[in-house]
């Protein structure tokens, strides 16, 4: 069983090995589109600046919204990978970023792990009462594509690279 849990001052060896793992590859969901340098100061840096996306009572930076960051753990409770979910939709979002974004490690990839993940956090959006959902995917990834698809997305067009879906 798979859940999502908010990021976690505890677990830093988990995150500096998780975000090791993907290496160059993207980092969808996780705010960073890059491995960072992962000293304990900038894990620090990187709980407060998630808990604080997620505060409605605190402005967003021009041009950013409110977004909350979860780590995707199972049942042993190691982290798998990350989801975030954009409360609103900037021009640029709404093009090709949507309200959700996630990745799954690489050794996680496979096992039905970003299904399950899409699933939460589609419960967590409707929480949040934010429907309908945009999810974008890249052309070029098909794997990611069938998560959504499964998970409920309807395709409405392809935008500079990008297939839009919208499920709710």
């Amino acid at each position: 069983m798979r859940r999502l849990i908010m990021p976690d001052a505890g677990r830093y060896e988990d995150w500096a090995t998780c975000l090791r793992e993907f290496g160059d590859g993207p980092m969808d969901g996780s705010g960073f589109e890059h491995t960072p340098d992962l000293s304990r100061a900038v894990f620090a840096a990187y709980l407060q600046d998630r808990s604080r996306w997620a505060d409605r009572a605190i402005a967003p930076p021009a041009g950013w919204v409110h977004c909350n960051f979860y780590w995707i753990v199972d049942t042993s409770e190691a982290l798998l990978g990350f989801l975030a979910i954009r409360h609103s939709l900037t021009p640029h979002l709404l093009e090709v970023g949507g309200h959700i974004g996630y990745s799954v490690r690489p050794s996680a990839r496979n096992r039905g792990v970003a299904s399950a993940a899409l699933e939460l956090g589609l419960e967590k959006a409707r929480e949040l009462e934010i429907s309908p959902v945009l999810l974008t995917v890249k052309e070029d990834n098909p794997a990611s594509r069938r998560v959504i698809e499964r998970c409920g997305g309807r395709y409405e067009d392809s935008r500079q690279g990008f297939r839009r879906y919208w499920c709710g």
